[in-house]
């Protein structure tokens, strides 16, 4: 058995989730759904960023202290988490008291490594996204990710020394070529740090819902160097078992927007504590709605878990694996999404199963173990394996495919009995199988078809034709025509 560890980032609380974060812990799910397929002890982490400005700013806007407001966020994102059938194994919170000392921990370590010292900031800061910007990265005056106005912000702060690990990490990238993937945003993040790298400023003076600096508590603590410092205080860091059986993280699932933070600084910040490096950042794009980033200003900021209430969770989970390859941006539309639940989800896949299992009621009797339908399990595990799971999922719907060919081409019910054995056996184990592929997609689904056909849900290792005793049960549609 070996070991995985896999992490969404921690989801800044100013709102309840939508369909964007719902994306990033699908995807998360997906994999660590697969890894514990194939055998592995899997810890995968998620939770909620709770300092910073913005929410002190969204709490004083609904007249309630920072932590009444956040505790509230947190209870829709759990919430949202369970109704999208997300398997976490921790859920962090950036105000656990647990993950305020490792912070400080974390920071002292640095601190002692001479990598800190005090500076004045001067320059562009981004309160939305808790950004400090130079003057070649505004667009337009603006911020270049959320597109909102920034602020001139002037005051003492304490500087980490990330120029420092510049040509350090550039060195890891040329060791580690695939340490982000896609490869173009690897390249993306080497020309920014072929540029002009400046020290990152930790700390603030102005906000008081912060982690306190403890080399000065005049200071507290930047809320990005609290958050990414979760992926190791959730395994009590510096001395949890956790910690000592888990990191580094096997994959840290991040949207494109927090590349430089994930890829750069927390690597950087990593090198001078003296801690081993993720093995793999996973940058996947955004979600649009007609083309526009979701903004509550716009009013198309769709809920992941109305949409999963309208056309069930197993169906928003597919739809959003299979419309979207990584890395690259996608648009979310109900009508597509309608249209892959009718096209793909009942024709193809919901219908197999009903007809194979009226087959098998219908012509009732022992079937013959003899292979006549194939699935590139192998390919479809490489896949999985690589984190291709657009590309996997394509793969498994070409099996739904043949297995929908195969009956097309067979005719079973003009056949003989011995000849119709041999066709039954092909269908059902062929749907085993195929429960095992999308269980990481639609768990429920899985499950439900492992349920009438009566066997046990297998593993990896059960993907492969054998001999099965099949007595299968009646059941429902595996999904609904939608209208």
């Amino acid at each position: 058995m070996g070991k995985f560890y896999i992490t969404t980032p921690i989801f800044y609380v100013n709102d309840k989730p939508h369909i964007g974060h719902a994306y990033t812990a699908i995807i998360a799910d997906v994999i660590a759904r697969w890894r514990r397929l194939s055998g592995d002890e899997v810890f995968f982490l998620t939770g909620t960023d709770e300092h910073g400005e913005k929410i002190q700013r969204a709490a004083e806007a609904k007249h309630l202290k920072p932590k009444e407001f956040v505790d509230e966020i947190v209870k829709k994102y759990k919430e949202a988490w369970e109704k999208l059938n997300i398997s976490y194994n921790k859920f962090i919170r950036t105000t656990d008291k647990e993950h305020e000392e490792a912070v400080n921990k974390f920071i002292e370590r640095i601190y002692r490594k001479g990598d800190i010292y005090r500076g004045e900031y001067e320059g562009w800061y981004c309160v939305p996204d808790e950004t400090f910007l130079a003057d070649s990265q505004l667009i337009d005056g603006k911020c270049p990710v959320c597109g909102r106005e920034v602020k001139k912000v002037k005051e003492e702060a304490y500087f980490f020394k990330l120029s420092k690990y510049r040509d350090k990490l550039l060195e890891f990238y040329g060791k580690n070529p695939d340490f982000i993937m896609p490869k173009f945003r690897m390249v993306e993040m080497e020309n920014r740090l072929k540029g002009d790298v400046k020290d990152l400023d930790i700390t603030r003076r102005s906000i008081s819902w912060a982690i306190p600096f403890e080399p000065d508590k005049t200071h507290s603590v930047y809320v990005w160097v609290d958050a990414l410092t979760n992926y190791i205080s959730a395994l009590g860091w510096p001395d949890g078992d956790l910690f000592k059986k888990f990191w580094p993280a096997d994959v840290h699932i991040i949207g494109k927007e927090i590349n430089w933070f994930h890829s750069v600084i927390w690597p950087s910040l990593l090198m001078s504590a003296g801690l081993e490096l993720p093995k793999k950042v996973m940058v996947h794009g955004w979600l649009t709605v007609d083309g526009q980033k979701m903004s509550k200003s716009l009013g198309n900021v769709v809920d992941p878990v109305q949409i999963a209430d309208k056309y069930s969770t197993d169906a928003l989970r597919y739809f959003l694996i299979r419309s979207v390859k990584l890395g690259e941006d996608s648009d979310f539309s109900e009508k597509e999404l309608i249209s892959k639940i009718n096209g793909e989800l009942v024709s193809n896949l919901g219908n197999l199963l009903s007809r194979t299992l009226s087959l098998y009621r219908t012509y009732f009797g022992r079937i013959k173990g003899e292979v006549e339908i194939k699935c590139d399990v192998e390919k479809i595990c490489s896949l999985m394996d690589g984190l291709m799971l657009y590309e996997a999922l394509d793969e498994i719907l070409k099996f739904v495919k043949d297995m929908n060919k195969y009956i097309a081409e067979k005719e079973p019910w003009k056949l003989e009995a011995e000849k119709l054995k041999v066709v039954l056996y092909n269908l059902l184990e062929g749907l085993r199988i195929l429960s095992i592929l999308i269980y990481p997609f639609m768990p429920e689904t899985a499950l439900e078809i492992s349920r009438q056909l009566n066997v046990k849900l297998g593993t990896r290792a059960d993907l492969k034709f054998k001999e099965v005793d099949y007595a299968p049960k009646r059941g429902r549609h595996l999904f609904k025509w939608v209208k």
